[in-house]
Parts: C-alpha cells; structure tokens; sequence
C-alpha cells in the first residue's frame, strides 16, 4: 500500500503541476494577444486625432483581458477541484479495496483454523473412542467433547449462512412476541454447559420484544462466544438482562484485556478482528460482531461497548418491549 501511496502521489503532482503550467501558458498567451491588440489599435487608430475612440477601444481590450483572466482563473479552480476531489475518492476506495482484501484473506485463513480446529477435535476423540478399555467417564467425556466442537462448526455455519443471507437481501426475518428472559436464559445454560464456572447471570423474569428468534438467538451466542475467546480460562463472564419501561437491556460483562478505544467503531465491521492473524491466539472468522451488529439494526435496537470496571469490556444491545 505504501508504494502504491508514493506512485498515486507522484501521478497526482504531475497532473496538478501540468495543470498549472497550462494556466500560466494561458496566461501568457493572453498578455501576448493583449500587446498585438495593443499594437493593432495605434495603427487603426491616433490617439492624438481621436482621443475618444481610441481610449473607448482601449477600455474594451483592458475589458477583454479582465474577462479572459477571470475565465481561466475560473476553470482553472473549478478544474483543480474536481481533479482533487475525484483524486480523494479514487485514493478513499482503492485504501477501502486493499483492507478489505486484507480482511477477507484473513477471514479465509481464520475460516481454514476454525474448520479445522474442531474436526481435528472430533477426529482424535472418535479415535480414541475406537480403543479398548475405556471406562464410562472417560467415553462420556470424549462424546461431550465431540458435541462441543460440533456446536463450534454449527455455530460458525450458521453465522456465515445468515451473514450472505442477509447482505443478499434474502433472509425474511420473522416478527414474534420473544420470551426475551426465557431466551437468554437457554444461552447461558448452554454456555454453562460448555464452560462450567464461568458463567454468572442476573436475568430479570418477564422481558417480552418482537422479532425473530433464531436471529436473536444468534446475536446473544456471538456475544457470548466472544467473550469466551477474549477471557483468560477461569475467568467468570457475567450475563445481565435489565428490564425497563420501554426497553429490554442486554449485557455480557467479561474481564479481558478490554477494547482501546481507537478499534471499539472498526470491531463491528465485516471481517475486522483487532491484530494481525498470523500472529493473533484467540479463534474467530470477524464475522460475529458484525453479524449481530447487523441483527440489533434489523430489530430496531441499539449494540454499544463500554469498558467494565476494572478491566474488560461490557457489550450492551438495547431493543424495544415487545
């Protein structure tokens, strides 16, 4: 990028530095028609003979070179405007086409470690399931295992599908009255499952909204799952559901190493993980947080992150009662 930087620079100058050497030849051109005018109108006309005409003639080329000047230093600007402007746009999407191919390469590759990450799983759990002598736990344990990590594949099935459905116009969400309280509480009984002791909730009974529940069953596992990847093991992750006179307020509050300021706008767009993927340790494809941004807009709500106190960070969706 940076090279393309210098040559887009150095063509931009050029053009700019063409264009004003034109407006000086301009210029020059017309001091030059003004002077064989000049010279044209003493031999017409004697200005000792006929003082009137010949200063009445004058007027008008003074005239003319006024309205050629103002008409060059016109075009001149409004054409220097329009290079800059169209230089700025073209600059502003070709930036935009070069991270956006950095993201989707990083999209492919944490997409390849994500895929294969839980069929390696679930490949060595059924292989040892395959030999003797192994005790009831020890069975159950790798069966539960083999369901986590195929949960894991579901889930990120399920983010891409919805994603693609959803920019293509494609995905009719359907409008119901929710259990909001009965919802989230299914999802931190499935995480509490998945990550025993983690888990914390304080969720108020009777929270009702309108809209769809898969979609909002997905936007809550992403806030979840991304809390999960971004806290240290053994570090509990709190649940809140606060209901209010209009609105239904949705909380997961995690004690991580928190968001910097500079990325809490950029972590909602397609693609975007904070860091660099051959050298990041946490999973994720960067489709979670844009997918539920996405469905918070589509019910009407509001996806906000703040810091939590005294480390971490709290990620808030606001939607109206149904």
């Amino acid at each position: 990028m940076r090279f393309i930087t210098t040559v887009y620079t150095l063509l931009l100058m050029y053009t700019i530095a063409a264009l004003l050497f034109w407006g000086f030849s301009l210029q020059r051109q017309s001091h030059i028609i003004y002077s064989v005018e000049r010279q044209s109108l003493h031999r017409e006309i004697d200005s000792a003979r006929e003082p009137v005409a010949y200063a009445t003639r004058l007027t008008e080329l003074d005239e003319h070179l006024a309205s050629r000047k103002k008409q060059y230093l016109g075009e001149g600007v409004t054409l220097m405007l329009i290079l800059l402007i169209g230089a700025a746009v073209v600059y502003n999407s070709l930036r935009r086409t070069v991270r956006l191919q950095r993201q989707q390469n990083n999209f492919m590759l944490a997409v390849t470690h994500e895929l294969k990450s839980p069929i390696a799983g679930m490949k060595l759990s059924l292989q040892t399931l395959q030999r003797p002598r192994l005790t009831d736990e020890q069975r159950g344990q790798l069966l539960h295992r083999c369901v986590q990590e195929s949960d894991r594949l579901a889930d990120l099935c399920n983010n891409m599908l919805l994603t693609s459905q959803i920019e293509g116009r494609q995905y009719k969400a359907a409008k119901e009255t929710i259990a909001l309280s009965e919802l989230v509480e299914q999802s931190a009984d499935i995480y509490t499952a998945r990550y025993p002791g983690r888990i914390t909730t304080d969720i108020q009974t009777g929270c009702t909204v309108s809209g769809d529940m898969l979609m909002l069953q997905m936007a809550i596992n992403n806030l979840l799952e991304n809390a999960i990847k971004y806290t240290p093991d053994g570090t509990p992750i709190e649940i809140r559901l606060l209901r209010g006179k209009r609105d239904a307020t949705f909380q997961v509050a995690d004690q991580g190493s928190g968001i910097p300021d500079t990325e809490k706008k950029k972590i909602f767009s397609k693609f975007y993980r904070i860091g660099d993927e051959a050298t990041r340790r946490t999973k994720g494809t960067g489709l979670g947080l844009y997918l539920t941004s996405k469905i918070v807009q589509q019910h009407k709500g509001r996806l906000s992150i703040k810091n939590n106190v005294p480390h971490g960070a709290v990620f808030q969706i606001t939607l109206p009662c149904g």
